[in-house]
């Protein structure tokens, strides 16, 4: 038994966050990724929250999505490195980078001169923008693609205003349409022996994940704004709503589901009220509906509220934190998370969001330091121990971290 891309190797040219994320999926499912850092490292290494990890180089963000990863760490700016990389991409399957469209052409490693070294090679880019278009050499965060994405027009309420997502949403996305898309080419290369560009741009990926707003808009003709918590379906009882000392999300949208809410609050006859006899009628009397749930509501705080309502088959939930969640008994049963041993002690870290019956993502490895994998990786591809020590020499293989950029 092997993991589904054992044997497959990655080189990853990736930096920050996107597409890192996605090169880090195939990683947790046994392909060899082996991480190309520029001298002192991802910029992420270095970032907040937490002071005493960044000063290592390794930063809790970028310690969630750079597991199973070797790393060589090269200056790209130097002809040796560049030379290095096309020995690489020889018999490498894939290579990964989210640099802005150009920047690898002009380095001398981009799609143009890689495919000429391996024409099996599938080179897969991720920017905000694309390979082409107007915007193709626009910088893009996610802040920004959610901005530009109409993710931040729904999100929100109309008394806040826009509002950007908790996390860098447009991140992700982007980085899990990348693993899929670099999925899609291997796959279809067992047929047609044939390498590829995979173009993955934010906007793009961000887009086909709302997709059911932008049709609601191309074909119902209606630009839905920010509701708030409440669920796309704009039921009122599918909305965050006041209890004792808190809050609950009640997820109600059907009408077996409605039933069985007025059931456990007492109220049975409720979906009888002329103002609450479907949807719609429950949406134009949204205001009434709502007084009636949290009069009930105020009885009891979110936890009771939370186990009662969930026993009564009503979809609901209080809203947990981080640590909480952390704790939770049904992560017991599932191997989302992971712990592992690491130079820095016992760590706990997130996988995959899937299983399988056998041989399923899961960490082998934790994070490296730039430049950990160098002898062994240059090795790999023929380079003697002599060769790579004169490429330290020169400078286009990079040392580890800068004892001054740790101090930054």
């Amino acid at each position: 038994m092997s993991k589904p891309f054992h044997g497959v190797r990655i080189l990853d040219f990736t930096q920050v966050f996107a597409g890192p994320f996605g090169s880090y999926q195939l990683a947790l499912l046994g392909a060899d990724v082996v991480k190309i850092e520029r001298p002192g490292g991802d910029d992420m290494r270095y970032g907040p929250p937490n002071k005493e990890w960044s000063d290592r180089g390794m930063g809790t963000s970028w310690m969630a999505i750079n597991s199973n990863k070797r790393n060589i760490a090269l200056d790209l700016t130097q002809p040796e490195a560049v030379s290095i990389v096309k020995r690489l991409a020889e018999t490498a399957d894939v290579v990964m980078e989210n640099y802005r469209p150009g920047v690898m052409e002009k380095l001398g490693i981009g799609w143009p001169q890689l495919r000429e070294v391996n024409p099996k090679l599938i080179y897969a880019a991720v920017s905000g923008f694309g390979q082409n278009g107007p915007e193709r050499r626009s910088a893009a965060y996610d802040g920004k693609i959610q901005a530009m994405s109409g993710l931040m027009s729904i999100t929100g309420s109309p008394e806040s205003g826009p509002t950007r997502a908790g996390f860098a949403v447009c991140d992700a996305i982007g980085g899990m349409t990348l693993a899929f898309a670099v999925s899609s080419a291997l796959f279809q290369r067992t047929h047609t022996g044939k390498g590829q560009l995979v173009d993955v741009a934010m906007l793009d990926a961000a887009m086909t994940f709302m997709s059911s707003f932008f049709v609601d808009y191309t074909i119902g003709g209606h630009v839905q704004g920010p509701s708030g918590n409440r669920a796309q379906s704009r039921l009122p009882t599918a909305d965050l709503f006041k209890v004792k000392g808190g809050h609950i999300l009640l997820a109600v949208n059907n009408e077996k589901q409605f039933a069985a809410l007025s059931k456990a609050i007492g109220k049975p006859d409720l979906g009888k009220d002329p103002r609450f006899v479907d949807w719609p009628t429950r949406i134009a009397n949204d205001a009434a509906l709502r007084a009636i749930i949290e009069d009930v509501f105020a009885s009891n705080d979110a936890a009771h509220w939370d186990d009662y309502l969930t026993k009564a088959d009503v979809p609901c939930a209080r809203v947990w934190r981080i640590d909480e969640v952390v704790e939770h008994p049904q992560l017991k049963h599932r191997p989302v998370m992971q712990e592992i041993d690491s130079p820095y002690g016992r760590l706990k870290m997130i996988g995959s969001g899937f299983r399988f019956e056998h041989d399923g993502g899961s960490i082998e490895f934790p994070p490296r330091l730039p430049g950990a994998d160098t002898d062994a990786v240059l090795g790999e591809v023929g380079y003697s121990p002599a060769e790579i020590a004169a490429f330290r020499k020169s400078g286009a293989v990079a040392e580890g971290i800068e004892l001054d950029r740790r101090k930054k």
